[in-house]
């Protein structure tokens, strides 16, 4: 079921199913797996695309994989204790619990404010205030715990933050109402102290929630090395936890399942699927002597591996470095709030103690200096600061939501209007990433027979495509794989191959491209040429990008012609792009990508984007996902980033002109309690206003 991810127990084998997309995938995986009599439990959940899996004893994960993988369903084993997700949903719910009690306690201490306003005296009014403070003060330091820890981390760290303003405002204006309510004041600040932390709270739930599903791609990288591998003692093979392996172990990978370390091939001979890696979408052949690298799946096999690289030192494990430290380079933006707060911090600081200095040299009264100083400090406190950037980032994402476009990143929207240079990924981003027969009526009839009839009893991607073409089959019998050629079998009393150059066809293909060939037996081979066809709408959504002012790029590891046919296909000039390369240049990098093999880059870009067929680790390291299939809404999410930003200026300048007019009345003494809550629900409100304002104009 798909409901909220569910809590994966010590014993559970977690599973990855990239390709699932809907609940008859969820139907279809969870029935194979609780068929099976070692399985006691099985839990899929689509939003997370992953199967928490409870065994009956010791099951092989890749056992799991093969039975998923007999309906259909491609799934590959996850490391659960290298997920971490907890902490951050109980961060969540906290704010959130925080906020509900903010506002609660709101309404009901603006009620006891209500009286006052209207003119309650003496034993009246001195009631209202203390119930008021009997509400407020528990509220507050429960509700305004992120901002006094803020607070506190930054002075001890010998810094200003925004947080440093608003715990002083709220704890200035608790104060100096205590001790107004004591001597019997006319004027408290429990409404004001309580509102402030309302708003400020709705602002930073707002920033949560827009990047409530971003987790660390490199994180997700890690999870997706193989917990597990068969280690081969003395000609017996044991399955022991990858952690254990070393180098130099024998290690045994059967068709289908990942290598867990870098290596060389001592026995067997199969065909590698390398596409995480490097973005090929044909599978290589691999016998004794061949490199192979973690994370590469074998096609066919069994293969047995010694290990060269273990653990940290993998290629996989070097990608998923790569990562975390291009995602620390991309976390150093600073946001335009961030830019605002650092010259807001300061300034309010100093208004305050020159408004108390003033008023004490003026008066000489501590009372009246220090609620003058409160006044100010509330007055000037950010809500509609804090609300400039979250309001809007909200009301932008949802419009994109509903266009197909998920946000994840809380500063995404910001970077994304400053973008200048767009870099696609080909294989499975431009392009479907499943090959397609060219052409399929121009082969003669009985090549069309034969090669069917030997596709049929193949897996290889290309013999896949042949299959679902459809018609009558050919009679051949005796049919075999040969791992790493093709497939072979009798026809007519001849030997017939479906397969690669030099097996099925000549020596040298004389650059043929992306092809196939099948031999009768009468020493003519036939090709049978094929292609990775655009995605739809993929030319217009170039050209549009183009008109647009950007520059398109292909960035690929896919062979030069296949890279150099997609790019013309797509109305693209300019292939093999490199992020690091541009950046220098000084442009302004949107990273579109879906494969492992393109994690790096999109942690690299200034901002990213992949689709939702993406594999797990491409959509956490993008800052959005496209839901659809269609890339249309590209040029839609750009000019609606570039709304935003605009959004965020006006917002900026609402709260300036609010602090030009509301704070000269706070310094000479005219903020009442009364004009302070008003003030800042009125600024709060329109901020909130002018973010829902026709974003899309």
């Amino acid at each position: 079921m798909d409901m909220a991810a569910p809590e994966a127990q010590p014993d559970d084998i977690l599973l990855s199913l990239p390709e699932i997309h809907c609940h008859n995938c969820i139907r279809d995986a969870e029935t194979a797996l609780l068929a099976r009599d070692d399985v006691a439990a099985a839990r899929v959940n689509l939003t997370l695309k992953r199967a928490y899996v409870t065994p009956v004893g010791d099951v092989p994960a890749d056992a799991l994989v093969e039975t998923l993988a007999s309906v259909g369903v491609v799934a590959h084993p996850l490391d659960p204790t290298a997920l971490q997700s907890k902490a951050t949903e109980a961060a969540g719910r906290a704010l959130l619990m925080r906020l509900a009690v903010a506002g609660f306690a709101a309404m009901n201490v603006m009620l006891l404010s209500v009286a006052v306003w209207s003119g309650a005296t003496d034993a009246t009014r001195d009631m209202f205030h203390w119930i008021s403070a009997a509400i407020a003060l528990p509220a507050v330091a429960f509700c305004g715990q992120p901002f006094f820890a803020g607070a506190w981390r930054a002075l001890r760290a010998g810094r200003l933050s925004m947080d440093v303003p608003i715990a002083l405002a709220v704890l200035l204006a608790l104060g100096t109402s205590l001790w107004e309510t004591a001597l019997s004041g006319h004027h408290a600040y429990f409404d004001a102290a309580i509102t402030l932390c309302f708003f400020l709270l709705a602002g930073r739930y707002l920033e949560f929630r827009t990047r409530a599903a971003a987790r660390s791609a490199a994180e997700e990288l890690t999870a997706l090395e193989v917990p597990r591998a068969t280690r081969i003692v003395g000609g017996v093979p044991l399955e022991v936890p990858v952690a254990d392996l070393s180098v130099g172990d024998v290690i045994l990978v059967r068709a289908g399942g990942r290598i867990p370390v870098d290596g060389v091939v001592r026995v067997g001979m199969a065909e590698l699927d390398r596409s995480m890696l490097t973005g090929e979408t044909i599978p290589v052949p691999a016998s004794g002597g061949s490199a192979v690298a973690a994370g590469e799946t074998v096609l066919s096999g069994p293969l047995t591996i010694e290990a060269t690289a273990v653990g940290r030192d993998t290629a996989l494990h070097r990608l998923a470095d790569l990562v975390a430290v291009a995602e620390a380079g991309r976390a150093r933006y600073t946001p335009l709030a961030d830019k605002a707060a650092a010259l807001y911090a300061p300034g309010v600081h100093i208004l305050a103690a020159l408004a108390w200095a003033g008023w004490m040299l003026w008066t000489g009264d501590m009372r009246v200096a220090l609620n003058i100083a409160a006044a100010v400090l509330i007055i000037t406190c950010p809500c509609a600061l804090g609300l400039a950037v979250p309001a809007v980032t909200t009301a932008a994402s949802g419009a994109l939501f509903r266009r197909g476009v998920l946000i994840k990143s809380a500063t995404a929207l910001e970077r994304l209007a400053e973008v200048d240079t767009v870099v696609f990924d080909k294989t499975g981003t431009l392009t479907e990433g499943v090959p397609q027969v060219l052409d399929w009526a121009d082969v003669p009839d009985e090549v069309r027979r034969v090669a069917l009839a030997l596709a049929r009893g193949s897996t290889h991607p290309l013999s896949v495509a042949i299959a679902v073409q459809g018609g009558e089959a050919a009679e051949v019998t005796d049919i075999r794989e040969v791992p790493g050629f093709g497939a072979e079998g009798l026809w007519r009393g001849a030997r017939v191959r479906l397969g690669r150059t030099g097996w099925a066809g000549p020596e040298d293909d004389g650059g043929a491209g992306l092809c196939t060939w099948v031999d009768l037996g009468a020493g003519d081979a036939c090709r049978i040429r094929f292609a990775d066809t655009l995605r739809p709408g993929v030319a217009e959504t170039v050209s549009a990008l183009v008109d647009a002012g950007l520059q398109v790029e292909i960035m690929s590891g896919d062979r030069e012609a296949a890279v150099a046919a997609t790019a013309q296909a797509a109305g693209i000039t300019v292939a093999h792009a490199r992020i690091r390369a541009l950046q220098a240049k000084g442009r302004r990098v949107l990273m579109v990508g879906d494969g492992l093999n393109d994690t790096g880059a999109l942690a690299a870009a200034d901002v990213s984007l992949s689709p939702a067929s993406a594999l797990d680790a491409a959509r956490v390291a993008s800052d959005m996902v496209l839901l659809g299939t269609q890339f249309d809404a590209l040029p839609e999410a750009l000019r609606c980033a570039r709304a935003a930003r605009r959004r965020i200026a006006e917002n900026f300048r609402i709260a300036t002109i609010y602090n030009i007019v509301a704070v000269p009345l706070a310094v000479v003494g005219l903020a009442t309690p009364l004009i302070a809550a008003l003030a800042m629900a009125t600024s709060s409100i329109t901020v909130s206003l002018n973010a829902m304002r026709g974003i899309w104009r």
